[in-house]
Protein backbone atom coordinates (compact mmCIF):
# COMPACT_ATOMS: atom_id res chain seq x y z
CA UNK A 1 0.00 0.00 0.00
CA UNK A 2 2.98 2.29 0.90
CA UNK A 3 4.58 1.45 -2.41
CA UNK A 4 1.55 2.12 -4.30
CA UNK A 5 1.27 5.58 -2.48
CA UNK A 6 4.77 6.73 -3.12
CA UNK A 7 4.87 5.77 -6.65
CA UNK A 8 1.51 7.42 -7.40
CA UNK A 9 2.76 10.71 -6.16
CA UNK A 10 6.08 10.32 -7.34
CA UNK A 11 4.83 10.14 -10.98
CA UNK A 12 2.41 13.01 -10.34
CA UNK A 13 4.52 15.17 -8.39
CA UNK A 14 5.19 18.03 -10.69
CA UNK A 15 1.72 18.50 -10.81
CA UNK A 16 1.47 18.15 -6.61
CA UNK A 17 3.81 21.04 -6.17
CA UNK A 18 1.47 23.29 -8.85
CA UNK A 19 -1.11 22.16 -6.72
CA UNK A 20 0.50 23.06 -3.55
CA UNK A 21 1.19 26.79 -5.01
CA UNK A 22 -2.73 27.09 -5.87
CA UNK A 23 -3.79 26.38 -2.28
CA UNK A 24 -1.42 28.87 -1.02
CA UNK A 25 -2.10 31.05 -3.13
CA UNK A 26 -5.65 30.69 -2.49
CA UNK A 27 -5.88 29.31 0.85
CA UNK A 28 -2.72 30.38 2.56
CA UNK A 29 -4.29 30.42 6.34
CA UNK A 30 -3.36 26.97 7.37
CA UNK A 31 -0.08 27.47 5.75
CA UNK A 32 0.53 31.11 7.66
CA UNK A 33 -0.43 29.37 10.79
CA UNK A 34 1.77 26.61 10.37
CA UNK A 35 4.90 28.83 9.66
CA UNK A 36 4.11 30.55 13.64
CA UNK A 37 5.74 27.98 16.63
CA UNK A 38 3.58 26.31 18.51
CA UNK A 39 4.47 25.39 22.31
CA UNK A 40 4.37 21.97 23.25
CA UNK A 41 3.68 21.57 26.75
CA UNK A 42 6.48 19.30 27.91
CA UNK A 43 6.82 20.05 31.36
CA UNK A 44 9.16 21.41 32.76
CA UNK A 45 9.78 23.59 30.19
CA UNK A 46 7.68 24.72 26.86
CA UNK A 47 9.34 23.41 23.48
CA UNK A 48 8.51 25.21 20.74
CA UNK A 49 8.09 23.20 17.41
CA UNK A 50 8.70 24.71 13.94
CA UNK A 51 6.86 23.04 11.63
CA UNK A 52 8.87 23.88 8.09
CA UNK A 53 12.43 22.42 9.85
CA UNK A 54 10.88 19.41 11.27
CA UNK A 55 9.34 18.88 7.76
CA UNK A 56 12.55 19.52 5.88
CA UNK A 57 14.37 17.28 8.47
CA UNK A 58 11.72 14.29 7.48
CA UNK A 59 12.89 14.64 3.70
CA UNK A 60 16.30 14.61 4.27
CA UNK A 61 15.96 11.85 6.43
CA UNK A 62 14.50 9.83 3.75
CA UNK A 63 16.68 10.61 1.07
CA UNK A 64 19.81 9.27 3.54
CA UNK A 65 17.66 6.41 4.39
CA UNK A 66 17.39 5.24 0.65
CA UNK A 67 21.03 5.71 -0.36
CA UNK A 68 22.51 2.54 -1.76
CA UNK A 69 25.28 2.11 0.19
CA UNK A 70 27.32 -0.51 -2.04
CA UNK A 71 27.00 1.41 -5.01
CA UNK A 72 27.91 4.39 -3.24
CA UNK A 73 31.19 2.38 -2.39
CA UNK A 74 31.25 1.83 -6.10
CA UNK A 75 31.05 5.42 -7.06
CA UNK A 76 33.56 6.16 -4.48
CA UNK A 77 36.52 3.57 -6.48
CA UNK A 78 35.09 5.84 -9.56
CA UNK A 79 34.61 9.65 -8.40
CA UNK A 80 35.32 11.59 -11.60
CA UNK A 81 31.10 12.47 -11.79
CA UNK A 82 31.31 13.03 -8.05
CA UNK A 83 34.22 15.70 -7.66
CA UNK A 84 33.28 17.46 -11.33
CA UNK A 85 29.67 17.87 -9.36
CA UNK A 86 31.03 18.95 -5.91
CA UNK A 87 33.42 21.49 -7.25
CA UNK A 88 30.67 22.67 -10.29
CA UNK A 89 28.08 23.50 -7.27
CA UNK A 90 30.63 25.83 -5.33
CA UNK A 91 32.00 27.21 -9.10
CA UNK A 92 28.21 27.50 -10.69
CA UNK A 93 27.17 30.48 -8.39
CA UNK A 94 30.51 32.31 -8.28
CA UNK A 95 29.93 32.78 -12.10
CA UNK A 96 25.63 33.23 -12.29
CA UNK A 97 25.65 35.46 -9.36
CA UNK A 98 28.22 38.43 -10.40
CA UNK A 99 26.58 38.24 -13.72
CA UNK A 100 22.83 38.27 -12.83
CA UNK A 101 24.05 41.24 -10.30
CA UNK A 102 25.69 43.13 -13.46
CA UNK A 103 22.59 42.96 -15.40
CA UNK A 104 20.41 43.76 -12.34
CA UNK A 105 22.68 46.73 -11.73
CA UNK A 106 21.30 48.55 -15.09
CA UNK A 107 17.49 48.40 -13.92
CA UNK A 108 16.08 51.43 -12.03
CA UNK A 109 15.76 49.67 -8.63
CA UNK A 110 17.62 52.07 -6.00
CA UNK A 111 19.70 49.21 -4.40
CA UNK A 112 20.52 47.29 -7.67
CA UNK A 113 18.22 44.18 -7.29
CA UNK A 114 20.16 43.34 -4.11
CA UNK A 115 17.09 41.81 -2.58
CA UNK A 116 16.66 39.99 -5.10
CA UNK A 117 19.88 38.79 -5.27
CA UNK A 118 20.06 38.20 -1.91
CA UNK A 119 17.24 35.79 -2.24
CA UNK A 120 19.49 34.12 -5.43
CA UNK A 121 22.40 33.69 -3.22
CA UNK A 122 20.63 31.75 -0.81
CA UNK A 123 19.05 29.24 -3.12
CA UNK A 124 22.62 28.54 -4.92
CA UNK A 125 24.39 28.76 -1.58
CA UNK A 126 21.75 25.14 -0.83
CA UNK A 127 22.95 21.70 -1.08
CA UNK A 128 21.28 19.83 -4.28
CA UNK A 129 18.06 19.38 -3.83
CA UNK A 130 16.84 15.84 -2.33
CA UNK A 131 13.93 15.83 -4.94
CA UNK A 132 17.02 15.85 -7.61
CA UNK A 133 16.83 11.54 -7.32
CA UNK A 134 13.10 11.02 -8.47
CA UNK A 135 13.82 13.19 -11.85
CA UNK A 136 17.26 11.08 -11.89
CA UNK A 137 15.02 8.15 -11.82
CA UNK A 138 12.18 9.41 -14.40
CA UNK A 139 15.17 10.11 -16.58
CA UNK A 140 17.14 6.55 -16.54
CA UNK A 141 20.07 8.99 -14.61
CA UNK A 142 22.87 7.43 -12.79
CA UNK A 143 21.36 7.46 -9.03
CA UNK A 144 24.82 6.53 -7.04
CA UNK A 145 25.95 9.78 -8.84
CA UNK A 146 22.98 11.59 -7.77
CA UNK A 147 22.66 10.06 -4.15
CA UNK A 148 26.42 10.63 -3.90
CA UNK A 149 26.07 14.31 -5.01
CA UNK A 150 22.88 14.84 -2.40
CA UNK A 151 24.81 13.53 0.21
CA UNK A 152 28.24 15.13 -0.04
CA UNK A 153 27.13 18.33 -0.79
CA UNK A 154 24.28 18.46 2.41
CA UNK A 155 27.25 17.20 4.66
CA UNK A 156 29.35 19.71 3.04
CA UNK A 157 26.89 22.27 3.55
CA UNK A 158 27.84 23.91 7.35
CA UNK A 159 31.48 24.76 5.43
CA UNK A 160 29.91 25.65 1.88
CA UNK A 161 26.85 27.61 2.37
CA UNK A 162 28.39 30.00 4.95
CA UNK A 163 31.10 30.20 2.59
CA UNK A 164 29.39 31.07 -0.78
CA UNK A 165 27.53 33.50 1.34
CA UNK A 166 30.73 35.60 2.59
CA UNK A 167 31.94 35.56 -0.65
CA UNK A 168 29.00 36.91 -2.63
CA UNK A 169 28.32 38.99 -0.08
CA UNK A 170 30.06 42.13 -1.21
CA UNK A 171 27.67 42.62 -4.64
CA UNK A 172 24.79 43.70 -2.38
CA UNK A 173 24.11 47.22 -1.36
CA UNK A 174 21.62 48.55 0.81
CA UNK A 175 21.67 47.13 3.77
CA UNK A 176 21.56 43.62 2.49
CA UNK A 177 24.85 42.21 2.73
CA UNK A 178 24.68 42.72 6.49
CA UNK A 179 20.88 40.79 6.39
CA UNK A 180 22.72 37.88 4.15
CA UNK A 181 26.13 38.31 6.85
CA UNK A 182 23.54 37.52 9.42
CA UNK A 183 21.72 34.75 7.77
CA UNK A 184 25.16 33.19 6.97
CA UNK A 185 25.77 33.38 10.76
CA UNK A 186 22.51 31.30 11.71
CA UNK A 187 23.79 28.80 9.02
CA UNK A 188 27.08 28.25 10.61
CA UNK A 189 25.66 28.21 13.92
CA UNK A 190 23.17 25.16 14.16
CA UNK A 191 20.97 25.44 10.80
CA UNK A 192 22.66 23.70 8.30
CA UNK A 193 23.74 20.99 11.05
CA UNK A 194 20.71 20.74 12.37
CA UNK A 195 18.08 20.85 10.23
CA UNK A 196 19.85 19.75 6.94
CA UNK A 197 22.91 17.74 7.88
CA UNK A 198 21.89 15.40 11.19
CA UNK A 199 18.60 14.38 9.80
CA UNK A 200 20.33 13.01 6.68
CA UNK A 201 23.21 11.42 8.40
CA UNK A 202 20.28 9.61 10.72
CA UNK A 203 19.17 8.05 7.74
CA UNK A 204 22.01 6.87 6.12
CA UNK A 205 22.96 5.22 9.26
CA UNK A 206 20.10 3.71 9.32
CA UNK A 207 20.88 2.26 6.31
CA UNK A 208 24.27 1.30 7.00
CA UNK A 209 23.12 -0.32 10.10
CA UNK A 210 19.64 -1.73 9.67
CA UNK A 211 19.08 -5.25 9.02
CA UNK A 212 17.50 -5.96 4.93
CA UNK A 213 13.73 -6.58 6.13
CA UNK A 214 13.49 -3.84 8.95
CA UNK A 215 15.18 -0.94 6.87
CA UNK A 216 13.01 -2.31 3.86
CA UNK A 217 9.71 -1.55 6.14
CA UNK A 218 11.05 1.79 7.76
CA UNK A 219 11.90 2.57 3.91
CA UNK A 220 8.12 1.53 2.94
CA UNK A 221 7.03 3.86 5.86
CA UNK A 222 8.92 6.72 5.56
CA UNK A 223 8.88 7.17 1.67
CA UNK A 224 5.39 8.67 1.24
CA UNK A 225 5.39 10.28 4.41
CA UNK A 226 8.79 12.29 2.84
CA UNK A 227 6.95 13.04 -0.18
CA UNK A 228 3.62 14.31 1.44
CA UNK A 229 5.85 16.39 3.72
CA UNK A 230 7.84 17.93 1.12
CA UNK A 231 4.48 19.01 -0.64
CA UNK A 232 3.19 20.41 2.66
CA UNK A 233 6.55 22.26 3.11
CA UNK A 234 6.24 23.61 -0.24
CA UNK A 235 2.56 24.41 0.96
CA UNK A 236 3.79 26.29 3.89
CA UNK A 237 6.86 28.24 2.39
CA UNK A 238 4.61 28.95 -0.27
CA UNK A 239 2.05 30.77 2.24
CA UNK A 240 4.09 32.83 3.64
CA UNK A 241 5.31 34.35 0.42
CA UNK A 242 1.91 34.73 -1.57
CA UNK A 243 -0.10 35.57 1.30
CA UNK A 244 2.03 38.95 1.61
CA UNK A 245 1.48 39.50 -1.73
CA UNK A 246 -2.22 39.09 -1.53
CA UNK A 247 -1.84 41.22 1.12
CA UNK A 248 -0.04 43.70 -0.78
CA UNK A 249 0.07 43.17 -4.54
CA UNK A 250 3.34 44.09 -6.31
CA UNK A 251 3.22 43.20 -9.89
CA UNK A 252 6.58 44.36 -10.48
CA UNK A 253 8.41 42.38 -7.86
CA UNK A 254 6.69 39.34 -8.79
CA UNK A 255 7.74 40.15 -12.33
CA UNK A 256 11.10 40.63 -11.51
CA UNK A 257 11.35 37.81 -8.95
CA UNK A 258 10.38 35.22 -11.71
CA UNK A 259 12.86 36.71 -14.67
CA UNK A 260 15.84 36.69 -12.02
CA UNK A 261 14.81 32.96 -10.98
CA UNK A 262 14.36 31.93 -14.61
CA UNK A 263 17.47 33.16 -15.44
CA UNK A 264 19.94 31.77 -12.56
CA UNK A 265 18.15 28.83 -13.34
CA UNK A 266 18.71 28.56 -16.80
CA UNK A 267 22.67 29.10 -16.23
CA UNK A 268 22.78 26.57 -13.93
CA UNK A 269 21.26 24.06 -15.87
CA UNK A 270 23.23 25.40 -19.26
CA UNK A 271 26.94 25.21 -17.30
CA UNK A 272 26.22 21.87 -16.11
CA UNK A 273 25.01 20.19 -19.36
CA UNK A 274 27.81 21.94 -20.77
CA UNK A 275 30.11 20.76 -18.42
CA UNK A 276 29.03 17.43 -19.17
CA UNK A 277 29.61 17.16 -21.84
CA UNK A 278 33.67 18.64 -22.04
CA UNK A 279 33.95 15.48 -19.58
CA UNK A 280 32.35 13.37 -21.91
CA UNK A 281 30.25 11.15 -19.32
CA UNK A 282 27.89 8.78 -20.72
CA UNK A 283 24.32 9.41 -20.83
CA UNK A 284 23.14 8.59 -17.44
CA UNK A 285 25.52 10.07 -15.09
CA UNK A 286 25.51 13.73 -17.82
CA UNK A 287 21.51 13.42 -16.85
CA UNK A 288 23.05 13.27 -13.61
CA UNK A 289 25.75 15.89 -13.23
CA UNK A 290 23.26 18.37 -15.39
CA UNK A 291 20.02 17.82 -12.64
CA UNK A 292 22.85 18.70 -9.69
CA UNK A 293 24.05 21.55 -10.72
CA UNK A 294 20.28 23.17 -11.52
CA UNK A 295 18.30 21.79 -8.17
CA UNK A 296 19.40 23.31 -5.00
CA UNK A 297 17.64 23.07 -2.03
CA UNK A 298 14.87 25.92 -2.75
CA UNK A 299 13.13 24.26 0.59
CA UNK A 300 15.95 24.51 3.20
CA UNK A 301 17.06 28.68 1.87
CA UNK A 302 13.22 29.31 2.38
CA UNK A 303 13.04 27.91 5.82
CA UNK A 304 16.13 29.83 6.85
CA UNK A 305 14.63 32.70 5.05
CA UNK A 306 11.35 31.96 7.37
CA UNK A 307 13.70 31.28 10.74
CA UNK A 308 16.64 34.03 9.85
CA UNK A 309 14.66 36.80 8.26
CA UNK A 310 10.64 36.66 9.49
CA UNK A 311 10.32 40.48 8.26
CA UNK A 312 11.42 39.93 4.57
CA UNK A 313 8.91 37.76 3.43
CA UNK A 314 8.97 39.15 -0.48
CA UNK A 315 12.54 37.39 -0.11
CA UNK A 316 10.35 33.96 -0.68
CA UNK A 317 8.82 35.05 -3.67
CA UNK A 318 12.23 34.05 -5.90
CA UNK A 319 13.16 31.45 -4.31
CA UNK A 320 9.26 29.98 -4.59
CA UNK A 321 9.44 31.02 -8.24
CA UNK A 322 12.94 28.84 -8.68
CA UNK A 323 11.77 26.04 -7.16
CA UNK A 324 8.78 25.94 -8.99
CA UNK A 325 11.22 26.50 -12.42
CA UNK A 326 13.53 24.06 -11.14
CA UNK A 327 10.78 21.13 -11.52
CA UNK A 328 9.93 22.35 -14.91
CA UNK A 329 13.38 22.50 -16.49
CA UNK A 330 14.28 18.83 -14.76
CA UNK A 331 11.87 17.95 -16.77
CA UNK A 332 12.42 19.02 -20.06
CA UNK A 333 16.14 18.76 -19.87
CA UNK A 334 14.86 14.56 -18.40
CA UNK A 335 13.15 14.59 -21.78
CA UNK A 336 15.49 16.03 -23.73
CA UNK A 337 19.27 13.73 -22.45
CA UNK A 338 17.04 10.83 -23.35
CA UNK A 339 16.06 11.44 -26.96
CA UNK A 340 19.73 13.37 -27.18
CA UNK A 341 22.28 11.13 -25.06
CA UNK A 342 25.05 12.33 -24.12
CA UNK A 343 28.73 11.10 -25.71
CA UNK A 344 30.07 8.00 -24.67
CA UNK A 345 32.74 8.37 -21.85
CA UNK A 346 36.11 7.91 -23.27
CA UNK A 347 38.69 5.10 -22.27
Amino acid sequence: MHTRAASWLRHRLGRAVVLAYALALLMPGPGLWLRRPHALPLPPTHLALHAAPVLLSLVLFSAGLQVPVRALGRLLRHPKALLAGLVLHLVIPLAVVPFVAFLLRRTPDTDGGSGLLTAMILVVAMPVAAGATVWTDKGDGDQPTMVGLVLASTLLSPLTTPLLMATLSPLLSGGYAHTLAATGRLAEGGFALTAVVLPCAAGLLGALVLPARPLHRLQLTVTPLALAGSLLLTYVNASGALGSVLARPRPLLFAAALAVAALVCLLSFALGRAAARVLRLEAGTASSLTLACGMNNSSASAVLITASLPDKPHLLLPVLAYGLLQKTAASRIVTRLRRDPAPTAGP
